[in-house]
């Protein structure tokens, strides 16, 4: 159960991190990144950011990407958030698929209520 200076933290390091790669996908032509979710540990010391990436066929190597400039981007964070946070957690990225999934989900509803009526 997180607490609620722990959500007040995540919103703001997922709002953050959400300007951040606004900036980030200007770099990579014809690419959407965004921070869905941001989950923070009880220390305040970690973390986990689930990241939207469009188009989704070039989420794997965005993702990777990502990772590798992990270190910018937590210095970029701290400089954001200096004055609210002592400690700059460490950042652990996920690819978040729930709008792939959502999609799939309703392709396939969209299939199967057509063959049912017919």
């Amino acid at each position: 159960m997180e607490t609620t200076r722990q959500q007040k933290i995540a919103r703001l390091l997922q709002k953050e991190l959400g300007d951040i790669f606004l900036q980030y996908a200007r770099r990579i032509p014809g690419t959407l990144i965004t921070a869905t979710n941001a989950r923070i540990s009880p220390d305040l010391s970690v973390c986990h950011v689930h990241v939207s990436i469009f188009p989704t066929e070039r989420a794997a190597e965005v993702l990777e990407g990502i990772q590798k400039d992990k270190k910018a981007l937590r210095f970029e964070l701290g400089n954001r958030v200096r004055h609210q946070l002592r400690i700059i957690p460490d950042l652990f990225f996920h690819l978040d698929d729930s709008l792939d999934y959502a999609e799939n989900i309703d392709r396939l509803l969209k299939q199967g209520g057509v063959g049912s009526e017919a």
